[in-house]
């Protein structure tokens, strides 16, 4: 930070180069050209509506965004997140690296499902079943199959 002049870490941070090859690798991913995402941001990764400072930040703060099904590409001038369903919020994406996850975690949602049904509870039912079928759609969006190999675990 000294040695560039900056009075800010995160200022340095955004000239810094991504040096680890997998971190890279799993940057490119997301944020490269013909990416495979879904989500609702993926729309606007597809159509390079993200601002070059908004990609520096990103670029930036890589290991910062993964969550465990995707990536949360909330930038900090955006505020704290208010969002406890991510698999929702608008700035959700993940990719077919994810797909494992994803099938995992449809899995633990249907043993939810039937373990709600058992002792009668409808509404925990519907709520469990709203977060399936978002997994279902998103594994379709992504053109993997529901119905996988699995993150055991």
């Amino acid at each position: 930070m000294r040695v560039l002049g900056h009075t800010s870490a995160s200022m340095s941070m955004v000239y810094a180069q991504i040096s680890d090859k997998e971190v890279l690798k799993d940057y490119k991913t997301v944020l490269g050209p013909g990416a495979i995402v879904a989500g609702p941001s993926a729309e606007v990764l597809r159509s390079g509506e993200l601002s070059a400072s908004a990609v520096d930040w990103l670029k930036s703060n890589w290991l910062k965004t993964e969550l465990e099904l995707g990536r949360c590409l909330r930038l900090p001038q955006e505020g704290p997140c208010e969002c406890d369903l991510y698999l929702t919020c608008a700035k959700f994406v993940t990719t077919p690296e994810y797909a494992p996850r994803l099938r995992r975690r449809r899995k633990i949602e249907q043993e939810l499902i039937e373990d709600a049904q058992a002792h009668g509870w409808q509404r925990e039912v519907q709520r469990q079943q709203c977060t399936l079928m978002r997994i279902e759609q998103l594994l379709n969006e992504l053109g993997e199959a529901v119905d996988g190999p699995e993150v055991v675990g």
